[in-house]
């Protein structure tokens, strides 16, 4: 897959404000207040920066954290990365083709896989698929 780089202006003109505060700063948006939070139908979950695909609903599920959690991501779509800001150490997820901060991953949770991707709405785009 082809890396996407773009400088901060052309980022800026072609991603809204919160999502340029999300995808390319590093923001969170508050927790139960995204559009894909409680987002139940059947599709498949994409980087809102670049297109590329990082989740299918299947790997959804309800964590309760605030935020669309999933056990799994798709094989070779993201990164991780150690996130030390704000007082704690967690683990930062961003897109595997643009770069763009997505969420972090925690450790813990629930079955099958015992990790939870805690993303933001606002990192992406989702693509109903018909069953």
């Amino acid at each position: 897959m082809d890396k996407i780089t773009k400088s901060d202006t052309e980022w800026r003109a072609e991603l809204s404000d919160e999502q340029y505060r999300i995808l390319r700063q590093k923001g969170t948006e508050h927790a139960f207040s995204g559009d894909l939070y409680e987002n139940h139908a059947t599709g498949l979950y994409s980087c809102a920066a670049c297109g590329n695909d990082l989740y299918r609903s299947n790997m959804k599920f309800d964590s309760g954290c605030g935020w669309p959690s999933f056990f799994e991501a798709l094989p070779g779509a993201i990164e991780e990365h150690i996130d030390s800001s704000h007082g704690m150490r967690r683990t930062e997820i961003t897109c595997i083709r643009c770069d763009s901060h997505l969420g972090h991953v925690f450790n813990a949770c629930p079955p099958p896989t015992g990790l939870r991707y805690c993303l933001n709405s606002g990192a992406m785009a989702f693509e109903k698929i018909e069953e």
